[in-house]
């Protein structure tokens, strides 16, 4: 089988991923230290038939553009289950690293966005009238990278409790946090003044801070919207088990994005 797509040309990285040859190489050094270049086949004395660069870039090119495992396979010259078994290894090691430590006056903004996800196992009918994941994502308000991202939930379920379900409320405890008016119940997040229940107006000043709030808040709702280049978000085929190492790697990816 004739392999298409190396990273060997770095020509064919920018439009296959979103990044830049630089920024795929700090990619592959990541991979190669969590041990990516240790890995076989699944049987012992067979390696792997891609170099580690390659198969970086099958996983991240199979992100970026959903392709199935019979359209990937072909265009890096291995079959779809030997696509399939590249995925299921590299993907985690692509995870985002956890902040081991932060500013003590740092912001984080959290929000959820839904996941349209195939496996039913998780994915539950949703507002957006199809079977998704609410997927929780927060940020550092000041360099709007990725900080962390929670455990997939089914769909139906709504923020306030996917927040501390999904274990983002553990990795952001301690510093402040904003969010939208979805959030009630958890008195840790900052949210907007909500009208009183006689329906009157918000003096002045809690209409300054909302606004104020809702244009700070903007932020992760553009860093999700550009995680969702990544089309995989847009429709997910593999196992929902998979869908948090998914989610974490490509949050990464953002970041190098962002940095780099």
């Amino acid at each position: 089988m004739v392999q298409v797509i190396t990273a060997s040309r770095p020509e064919w990285i920018a439009p296959f991923t979103g990044l830049e040859p630089g920024q795929f190489r700090k990619l592959v050094r990541l991979v190669a230290k969590r041990g990516g270049d240790e890995i076989a086949d699944g049987r012992p004395g067979r390696q792997w038939a891609l170099p580690l660069a390659d198969r970086v870039l099958l996983v991240a090119t199979y992100w970026r553009t959903n392709l199935t495992m019979r359209q990937i396979g072909p265009l890096f010259g291995v079959s779809h289950s030997a696509a399939h078994r590249v995925i299921d290894t590299i993907g985690p090691l692509l995870a985002l690293a956890p902040v081991r430590k932060r500013r003590v006056d740092a912001v984080a903004i959290v929000d959820g966005t839904l996941v349209p996800t195939r496996d039913h196992r998780l994915a539950t009918p949703s507002k957006n009238y199809r079977y998704s994941s609410n997927v929780q994502v927060a940020i550092d308000a000041e360099t709007r990278l990725v900080i962390a991202t929670g455990d997939p939930q089914p769909g139906s379920r709504n923020d306030c409790t996917v927040y501390r379900d999904s274990g983002i409320a553990e990795h952001l405890a301690d510093q402040p946090v904003m969010a939208d008016g979805g959030y009630q119940g958890n008195p840790e997040v900052v949210m907007p003044y909500r009208r009183p229940r006689d329906g009157s107006d918000l003096p002045d000043w809690k209409e300054d801070l909302n606004a104020t709030h809702r244009t700070i808040r903007a932020r992760v709702e553009h860093v999700l919207s550009r995680m969702k280049n990544f089309k995989i978000l847009r429709d997910y085929r593999r196992a929902a088990s998979t869908l948090g190492d998914t989610v974490s790697g490509i949050a990464n990816l953002h970041n190098i994005l962002l940095t780099d």
